[in-house]
């Protein structure tokens, strides 16, 4: 039933093999795909993100492609329906994945909401522990929001204070584990996110002692790495963004959505925005401008000046701004054009353009988290009330994404985990695909 898990594949016959788990668009899996691991298959439950990530990972596609098991649909699975329907495929996995990797959907944590102890998702972790337990991999990489390090003020239902220390309990009768917040802006990403990482590895494999210090090695090697690809270590907005200036470009109709205009892309002026193009010679896609009405486009304009009137950059308004412009929303921020962006968030009008009167499109977002230009999203742009909690379009998808950059910075340190050499896969760039 899996014997294309021992075929030799696009990247390597022997490559480390991982599971992408609450998989969302695969931001992580593109990190991992970039750094040597070879992808079995992805777990998503959400029709929007399961398409982008499919046709970004597409069969025959060399390195990009997962080895998709015949036993297991490649659809969009909730993964309590996986373990119920796919459970003797998943048996059949026991011991023979080197990495399951992926956090479960933070909205219950997060600081940046009302954070919800009862909230089902929460409970998403006690399924992710039914699949570690299933599969036994060499070693497990969780992600989540530093929400998900912080004790609730209130219980509804159980015992469970701090997500992460009960996972790590859960965990230690058969891993290892160790435990870092990373900010990514430390690692090449323009954006000042910071997030819970947890590596843990099964106690049969002996790894020298090396898991202790894994957090500090990744640390250490960013500045090489970032060296090696011509990248600063903390990029600024600017760095990220500057070739999509509409005052650099123009802007025309917007190719995929009648009645929207989108930037006139010319080309790249920094090298971190050559490394987002990635290769590709046409001009990015997801770039749809927000039809800001003529009164909001002034209030953005004035907000942006009285952040900068004193000589000083602000990235918040005050409540003098707020109250000039009758402003509800609370999280409106200004970004800093000669520093990381704040971190971006699924809802599209937390954010202005440092110099530009608008909100910022899904490409420019997905800059902040650098996925290169030829990723392309799908599903729609933005959605509201209730369907907030069952549909994850594309601003979500982005927000929600480990940024591929970091990904790859911490394949290659599983790598290494490994005992393995991190070895050219010939994944620099994507222009033969274009």
């Amino acid at each position: 039933m899996f014997d294309n898990l021992d075929r030799p594949g696009n990247i390597a016959c022997d490559a480390p093999t991982f599971v992408d788990i609450f998989a969302g668009c695969g931001g992580l899996s593109l990190g991992l795909k970039r750094a040597g691991w070879r992808g079995l298959f992805a777990i998503e439950k959400d029709a929007f993100a399961f398409q982008t990530m499919s046709s970004n990972f597409p069969d025959n596609a060399g390195w990009r492609s997962y080895d998709w098991p015949e036993s297991i649909e490649r659809k969009p699975w909730d993964i309590n329906e996986l373990l119920t329907q796919k459970k003797d495929a998943l048996d059949e996995l026991s011991q023979r994945v080197d990495l399951l990797a992926g956090g479960p959907p933070c909205q219950g944590f997060s600081h940046a909401g009302r954070r919800r102890p009862e909230d089902p998702r929460n409970r998403l972790f006690e399924a992710y522990l039914d699949l570690v337990g299933i599969i036994k991999p060499k070693i497990v990489l969780i992600e989540n929001v530093l929400g998900f390090t912080s004790d609730f003020n209130n219980i509804k239902e159980g015992n469970i204070k701090n997500f992460a220390q009960a996972l790590i309990d859960a965990l230690s009768t058969d891993y290892n584990t160790v435990f870092s917040i990373i900010r990514a802006s430390e690692y090449g990403v323009p954006q000042n996110r910071m997030r819970f990482f947890l590596i843990g590895v099964r106690k049969e494999c002996d790894l020298g002692g090396n898991l202790d210090v894994f957090f500090q090695k990744l640390e250490k090697e960013a500045g090489g790495f970032l060296a090696s690809r011509g990248l600063s270590r903390t990029p600024s907005a600017k760095d990220a963004l500057s070739d999509l200036e509409l005052t650099y470009n123009g802007t025309i109709a917007c190719p995929e959505c009648k009645g929207f205009r989108a930037s006139d892309y010319k080309a790249p002026r920094t090298p971190y925005q050559q490394a987002m193009r990635d290769g590709l010679r046409v001009a990015p896609s997801d770039m749809r401008l927000a039809r800001h009405r003529p009164e909001i486009a002034a209030r953005f304009k004035a907000i942006i000046k009285a952040c900068r009137d004193d000589g000083t950059i602000k990235l918040s308004a005050s409540s003098i701004i707020r109250t000039a412009h009758n402003l509800k929303k609370i999280a409106i921020r200004v970004l800093d054009p000669l520093a990381p962006a704040p971190t971006i968030t699924s809802m599209p009008d937390d954010l202005l353009h440092y110099s530009e009167p608008r909100t910022l499109t899904v490409r420019e977002n997905a800059r902040l988290q650098s996925f290169p230009d030829w990723f392309e999203f799908k599903g729609k742009y933005t959605t509201g009330g209730h369907m907030r909690a069952r549909e994850v379009p594309r601003f979500t998808q982005v927000a929600n994404a480990i940024p591929p950059l970091l990904a790859e910075q911490l394949g290659l340190g599983l790598f290494r985990l490994l005992g393995r050499n991190p070895f050219n896969i010939g994944v620099k760039s994507e222009t033969s695909l274009r």
